[in-house]
């Protein structure tokens, strides 16, 4: 996929590995995968597992690749690009993961005209099911979109937004992994409370939540059809259904994404 290009990460944590997990998986090799990485346990750790290129210095990374993900923490991309020198970034597509930090952010951090394609990435793509959405900047091409998205496609599905929306993709799939993690607690708890054991529920709920997104997404039909096929009248379900309307299930989730949005603007703000 990266067609003898080689792709550096300024960053080693949590989603750079899935990344590189999502690349290996897709038959790009390893030797083509170079990190940054700052911490002596965590690069052998990344060379032993995946076989991949890791070195302490940034600046070295970035000399070697032809593009290059920034997968640092928002708040330290500005020394990170400084300490890696004036020049050092030229011809370089960036990709950032960063979340709240805009195209322009890092246009303006960098010394001439770079091409950025902002990412905003969520945690299954541990699991390589993550849901991404793309944007791109001021000098990024079409053929940049293209490559950036192959990557993302490799760790789960990948969509391209405007710039402006990606607040609004925070809010709702990059925040949403822990609604959903709590809503799954919560219905593991209702299986205990009504005298399930605690693995059983568990195990039926997560396995309830995973085949429900995946019948969305198999079937094309939107959730609102799926819902009523196993609604049936004076059922068990409509039961169920009209106690989450009148404790305002839906107007807490639609409250949360809102939130976590509003945030998401205010951070990039900072």
């Amino acid at each position: 996929m990266l067609q003898g290009r080689k792709l550096g990460f300024i960053g080693g944590g949590n989603m750079a590995e899935a990344i590189i997990k999502g690349l290996l998986a897709g038959r790009v090799p390893a030797a083509d995968i170079l990190v940054a990485e700052p911490v002596a346990p965590r690069r052998e750790e990344l060379r032993s597992r995946y076989g991949v290129d890791a070195r302490a210095e940034n600046t070295d990374v970035v000399t070697a690749s032809d593009a290059v993900i920034l997968a640092v923490k928002p708040q330290l991309f500005r020394g990170v690009i400084a300490g890696m020198g004036s020049g050092s970034l030229d011809g370089k597509l960036l990709i950032s993961i960063m979340a709240g930090v805009t195209a322009a952010a890092i246009e303006e951090a960098c010394d001439g005209p770079v091409r950025v394609i902002r990412v905003m990435p969520n945690t299954p793509a541990l699991v390589l099911h993550g849901a991404s959405a793309l944007s791109r900047g001021t000098h990024a091409t079409d053929e940049d979109l293209f490559f950036a998205r192959g990557i993302f496609d490799l760790v789960g599905t990948s969509c391209v937004v405007e710039e402006k929306l990606m607040d609004a993709v925070t809010g709702l799939s990059g925040s949403g992994p822990a609604y959903v993690f709590t809503f799954i607690e919560a219905l593991s708890d209702a299986g205990v409370k009504n005298g399930l054991p605690r693995d059983v529920a568990a195990r039926l709920a997560a396995q309830t939540v995973l085949g429900a997104a995946k019948l969305v997404m198999e079937s094309g039909e939107h959730p609102a059809i799926l819902r009523e096929k196993v609604t049936s009248p004076g059922g068990t379900t409509i039961a169920g259904l009209a106690s989450l309307e009148q404790n305002g299930f839906r107007g807490m989730v639609i409250g949360a994404v809102d939130a976590a949005t509003t945030r998401s603007a205010e951070l990039g703000r900072k």
